[in-house]
This record gives structure tokens, sequence and C-alpha cells, in this order.
């Protein structure tokens, strides 16, 4: 064997590091899991992050939160009127108040507009609203897409993890109604 294969061989059978955010909560059986939750708070602040700036750069500001972009996305979303509890239905989000806050901040700033039907409020985007969501999609396409292009990314594999996203994410809301009863 020669001493590059041998490299190779023995690189393989080392066991691959366990990337965790607190070892605590790794030890003996289940640490795949905190090495995807760790996964996921890296994804979920670099993806929040993101959202924030890239409306900013539309905008001009940064008077906004990730939420804020998740719930103007949202009210575009098929241009069709949404109420409070469809936003938060649609985003899992079981504070609503937290939905209200970023809409009145939307309205206020003129991408979203509310209007009474009987006793519910429905949203829809402004014009200016729309526009903003079209200038926040050519900016994506830019710094994202561009680059997922070129880095010959597997899109089938990309819905594979969204989908088991989804299915994690059933598995998280029902732990988190199991240990209310704890």
């Amino acid at each position: 064997m020669s001493g590059r294969t041998k490299r190779s061989a023995d690189a393989l059978n080392m066991k691959a590091p366990k990337i965790v955010s607190s070892e605590h909560l790794a030890q003996d059986e289940g640490w795949e899991l905190s090495e995807y939750e760790y996964g996921l708070i890296v994804a979920h602040n670099a993806f929040t992050r993101w959202m924030a700036r890239c409306l900013a750069a539309v905008v001009g500001h940064s008077n906004f939160s990730a939420l804020d972009v998740l719930v103007l996305h949202n009210v575009n979303h098929r241009a069709r009127p949404k109420r409070l509890s469809d936003i938060c239905f649609v985003l899992n989000i079981e504070d609503q108040h937290t939905v209200t806050y970023a809409l009145k901040k939307l309205v206020a700033e003129g991408l979203v507009e509310g209007e009474r039907r009987g006793k519910e409020r429905y949203y829809t985007t402004t014009e200016q609203g729309a526009e903003t969501c079209q200038k926040y999609r050519q900016l994506r396409e830019i710094c994202l897409l561009d680059t997922h292009r070129s880095m010959e990314a597997d899109n089938e594999e990309l819905r594979r993890l969204a989908t088991v996203l989804r299915g994690m994410s059933g598995l998280y809301d029902q732990a988190a109604r199991s240990v209310a009863s704890v």
C-alpha cells in the first residue's frame, strides 16, 4: 500500500468530530440530534441576518427584523389578503403579538395595509410593499442564487432537506407540547 493510499485509509477510519453547541447535551446517545440542532442554530442566525440586511438594502434603512421580513413576504404571497391567524399559522408562530407588532411596523412604513371585514382584519401589501418584495427577490437572485448555481448544488437534495426540516419541526412541536405537561 502506498503512503498516499494508507493516509487516505487512515483518514476514513477516523471518526468525524462531533460538532455540537453544548457538549453536555451530546453525551452518549443522541449526539446526532445535538449536531443537527447546532446546524439549525448557525443556519437560523445566518438566515435571519441575511433577511434583515437584504430588506435594509432594499428600503434604505435597517428598522426591520427578520420576522418583519417573513411577515411582509407572507402577506405578499399569492396576492391574497391574510388574517393575523393565517400569518401565524403558516409561519408556525405561537405568539401573535410579535406578528401584530411586525404588521404595525409594516403598515407604518407603507408596505402593508389592513382592512376590517366584520370582526376580522385582513392585510395586503401596498403597491410599495409589492415592489419591495420584487426588489428583495432581485437582490436575492444576485447575492444567493447566482452563487448557489455556481456551486452546482443538488436541487433534489435541497428538496429532501426541506422535507426533513418540516418533519423535524413537527417533532419539536410535539416535544414542546409534551414538556408543558411535565
